[in-house]
């Protein structure tokens, strides 16, 4: 097993004293979409090397000199930025202090709250909450709610909200958490809340807390004055409405959205860690996998770069062939929330100046039965980018024999899921091929934190630099913005 970290500064390489275990990467195979009749050919993608090249050196050091300085050119602006490398600078920070780190702190919060809690719920909108579900549906059982304490192992049942002003979807959720869990413990009868928002003034999830936090002072009685400022645990800026409010509850502990780190770029920050060590992931796996995707994009050659090669297909399919649906084509319902995570990612970053393609995210073989008659024989404006996994967490189904055989299934009985979920990706693809449509694959070694902190910082890295390639900046979110004043005109506010 090697071991090593390697963090670009200026035009020097530093080496960091942190062990960094080398795991299987993904990989990316984009065969499915060179072919000159319907794809786009290799010289196409030989072509952006020396573009992609410039890009990617722009990235790993520019942004940074840039960003640190504060000397941020004006079509810049804002320079959101420090995601690339925050990974390191998280595990650096542990290693050098495993308990007044931000980690650490992290782990103690999460680790010393599970024989008080049954329940969590994480309040927030956008990226402030779609990088934990998606690790949630990853990486626990599909059933975790579901499950007794003692299956979770202690780990809290964990629920979303704060995300949409759903009446009645807020008032079912206040109604289960209200319930307890399926045991008599004092646990069972109490919930942490755990509430992300930089600047506490987004007003789904302000309305939220303030209605979650009613719930939580009133269930606690008149314990709420010893209890409340634990049960409470903020992710925020440095200042704002909800600083400001998390002061005044008395909170023992506020964790940071980072500066230079936009909120749909968080979910490697106490935005996703937080409800990650809640639900007992491994968080340094997790950061592991981004600094191990880092080195790939940093040193590994255009040719094999993952990143830019996942770029430069997916760029020129909607330049040349006019590919302005992405489908993100995952084979495993535990990718959904994944696939809607990036969907939210791409959107906001480079859908600007009439300019970026349209993400959408499909679950296969599921959709293949309502998406897949327009995909295949419909406008012919997407590539579809398959996410599949090489390796399953559980044992392979079999069909299995049987003596009722009016289904005609016993010719395959020795055949397992996994072998009919591979017919079916290589058939969809060779379906989709003969009526000209491109297709690129994902390959996922299996499904872990590691993974899957390679797969979010390949995408981030990979959404940033095709925004540069388009010519848009890929932060910020104008558009996001108008809405939000113009709901407040409407509420009658100033």
């Amino acid at each position: 097993m090697r071991y090593a970290t390697v963090l670009a500064r200026g035009n020097r390489r530093h080496i960091r004293l942190i062990e960094i275990r080398f795991m299987s990467l993904l990989r990316f195979d984009p065969s499915g979409s060179i072919d000159p009749d319907f794809g786009i050919t290799q010289d196409q993608i030989d072509g952006l090397a020396e573009t992609l090249d410039s890009l990617r050196q722009e990235m790993v050091v520019s942004d940074r000199q840039q960003y640190e300085s504060g000397n941020v050119p004006s079509e810049k602006q804002p320079l959101d930025a420090r995601f690339f490398w925050l990974p390191e600078e998280q595990l650096a920070a542990y290693e050098s202090d495993r308990q007044g780190s931000e980690l650490g702190r992290i782990f103690r919060v999460a680790n010393g709250m599970h024989d008080e809690i049954d329940a969590v719920v994480v309040l927030g909108i956008g990226g402030s909450y779609m990088g934990a579900r998606a690790m949630m549906e990853a990486c626990c059982d599909p059933y975790h709610n579901e499950l007794t304490r003692g299956d979770r192992g202690s780990k809290p049942r964990l629920y979303f909200e704060g995300n949409n002003v759903d009446n009645d979807a807020s008032a079912a959720l206040l109604c289960r958490l209200a319930a307890g869990g399926y045991g008599d413990s004092e646990a069972e009868k109490r919930f942490a809340i755990v509430v992300i928002s930089k600047s506490g003034g987004t007003m789904e999830t302000a309305v939220a807390f303030r209605q979650f936090l009613a719930a939580l002072e009133s269930s606690l009685g008149g314990d709420a004055g010893k209890h409340l400022g634990r049960l409470v645990i903020p992710v925020t800026g440095a200042s704002g409405k909800l600083q400001d409010l998390a002061t005044e509850i008395g909170c023992n502990e506020i964790f940071s959205v980072p500066d230079g780190v936009g909120g749909r770029f968080s979910v490697l920050s106490s935005v996703g860690l937080m409800p990650a060590a809640f639900l007992g992931l491994d968080c340094i796996k997790l950061l592991e996998g981004a600094v191990a995707m880092n080195e790939h994009f940093i040193n590994t050659d255009y040719a094999d770069n993952v990143v830019l090669q996942y770029v430069a297909v997916n760029h020129l399919l909607s330049q040349r062939r006019d590919k302005s649906i992405r489908v993100m084509s995952v084979w495993s319902k535990a990718l959904e929330s994944v696939g809607l995570w990036y969907d939210q990612l791409l959107a906001e970053s480079n859908g600007k100046q009439g300019l970026g393609v349209t993400p959408l995210t499909t679950v296969n073989t599921r959709d293949l039965h309502s998406r897949h008659q327009q995909h295949q024989q419909g406008a012919n404006d997407k590539v579809f980018n398959n996410v599949f996994v090489d390796s399953y967490r559980c044992d392979p189904l079999s069909v299995g024999s049987s003596a009722r055989n009016q289904d005609t299934l016993n010719d395959i009985a020795d055949k397992t899921l996994p072998d009919i979920m591979d017919a079916a990706i290589r058939g969809t693809n060779e379906a989709l091929h003969a009526d000209g449509r491109p297709t690129t694959n994902i390959i996922l070694p299996q499904i872990d934190t590691h993974v899957l902190g390679q797969l979010f910082q390949m995408l981030m890295i990979a959404t940033v630099i095709e925004g540069r390639l388009l010519g848009v900046n890929p932060y910020g979110q104008p558009g996001v913005e108008q809405y939000k004043k113009n709901m407040n005109k409407n509420l009658g506010r100033a």
